[in-house]
């Protein structure tokens, strides 16, 4: 399944990368953020990996993420692994603008369980889109404030 969103900020790419990018500030911005449980201290960068706790619809899971690629100001791309086998990739490509920043979010992800996994991916899409609006709209509000 797919979920993809974009948004306009009025900052520059790099200060926007380098919000994403702390992973101590992940709970200031990305909505069903719950918890780091273990993350390497600094900015991140390829190679860096993360174990972070999310919370969706009252239930916590974790989810091991590896930063694929850290293309500074401009793209970064994530690889998670998360319990029973589900993987997603989270792509943010930061392109300037006239007034600051055209973030573009993609999130791809599969849920385990053949076709009964793609029945439950297809339920939890739209809960996943709407989780993806609200954090850009708190990273806007962020960077803007």
């Amino acid at each position: 399944m797919k979920v993809e969103r974009s948004i306009e900020i009025a900052a520059s790419p790099e200060a926007i990368f380098a919000v994403v990018m702390d992973p101590e500030r992940l709970g200031e911005w990305v909505t069903i953020h719950d918890a780091l449980k273990s993350a390497p201290d600094g900015p991140l960068r390829k190679g860096s990996r993360l174990e972070q706790s999310l919370r969706v619809a009252g239930q916590r899971f974790y989810v091991s993420w590896t930063v694929a690629e850290a293309k500074r100001p401009s793209r970064i791309v994530w690889d998670g692994r998360g319990p029973a086998g589900t993987s997603a990739r989270a792509v943010y490509e930061l392109a300037p603008v006239a007034d600051g920043t055209r973030f573009d979010y993609l999130n791809e992800y599969a849920l385990p369980g053949g076709a009964l996994g793609s029945l439950a991916a297809r339920a939890v899409a739209g809960r996943a889109g709407k989780e993806s609006e609200e954090s850009l709209r708190r990273l806007k509000g962020l960077m803007e404030g």
